[in-house]
């Protein structure tokens, strides 16, 4: 079920390219706040159900642009998003382009500045919600592009998201910070999960684990306003759990999963974070110090 944010906004006349999951319930979301909402997909049987609940099938890219000011794309790839404008640059003029399709922060910027070469506007967003979160009023998206357009098209784009924020003027800004949000999900959902092998083969409980060390794992996020404001200074060195002292627990760790047939690549790669960066003379810093082991220039 597709919740959606309350929102006054006029209704206007909006256009969806893709109709995949994410692009069919962005055009469900338009329809059910009242915006008149034209659809394209290069599939047009993927838009059956939504001409049923009132939006307009466009036979052509370059019909379903010219129905609307304001253009929403969520498609595959990147290269797709180019290719499908590149069918219809000639009609982008004077429209706003609001590409929601995942990428890298490089083609983001390059679609950029194919559209204002062909006279249209534009905004990056990064959905940060699967489908059912779509129009939650907690849910974020973060957008990057100029100020003027993101004000115009506010009251639109907030029906997406509850927690939509313009976070750069750099359409690129978004894309990294989609990724640094994954990013750090993965690396939490993988330690735990490495975590649950260990307990498992003990014939722990999760359930019963997380009971006992809930607050332990809850305090993990509260550290990371300290790490980043250590990395944004460039000043790592730590009074308490410098890097030396982690290199017990993380030796008792690779040791344990070994023991028990665990994979132990997650450990090992932590192991070597920190060996090299206390040989590197770092031994007395604090965990931030390791973001230099993650650049490669």
């Amino acid at each position: 079920m597709i919740m959606s944010v309350k929102n006054d906004a006029a209704p206007r006349p909006v256009t969806v390219l893709g109709l995949g999951e994410m692009g069919s319930a962005i055009a469900v979301v338009l329809l059910a706040a009242g915006h008149p909402t034209t659809v394209w997909n290069r599939t047009p049987e993927k838009a059956e159900a939504l001409v049923a609940d009132g939006a307009r099938r466009a036979a052509t890219v370059r019909d379903a642009i010219s129905a609307s000011e304001t253009v929403l794309v969520n498609v595959k790839s990147a290269a797709a998003v180019d290719a499908i404008l590149g069918e219809a640059k000639d009609v982008l003029a004077g429209r706003a382009v609001v590409n929601l399709t995942d990428g890298t922060s490089a083609e983001a910027r390059e679609t950029a500045r194919f559209v204002a070469e062909a006279g249209a506007r534009y905004l990056h967003g990064q959905i940060m919600t699967i489908v059912p979160g779509l129009g939650h009023p907690d849910s974020v998206v973060f957008f990057g592009g100029e100020e003027s357009v993101y004000d115009r098209h506010r009251p639109l784009l907030d029906l997406l998201g509850g927690k939509g924020t313009l976070v750069a003027a750099d359409p690129g800004a978004p894309v990294l910070y989609g990724m640094a949000v994954h990013g750090t999900m993965w690396g939490i959902l993988n330690g735990f999960l490495h975590a649950a092998a260990l307990l498992k083969d003990e014939g722990v409980e999760l359930k019963r684990f997380l009971d006992h060390a809930g607050p332990s794992l809850s305090a993990l996020t509260a550290f990371l306003p300290s790490i980043a404001d250590e990395v944004d200074r460039s000043q790592h060195a730590a009074q308490y759990g410098a890097l030396r002292h982690h290199l017990p627990s993380i030796e008792d760790l690779l040791r344990e999963s070994r023991a028990r047939g665990v994979a132990d690549h997650l450990p090992a790669h932590t192991l070597a974070l920190v060996t090299e960066a206390v040989a590197d003379g770092h031994a007395d810093d604090g965990y931030s110090r390791l973001i230099d082991g993650f650049r490669t220039r």
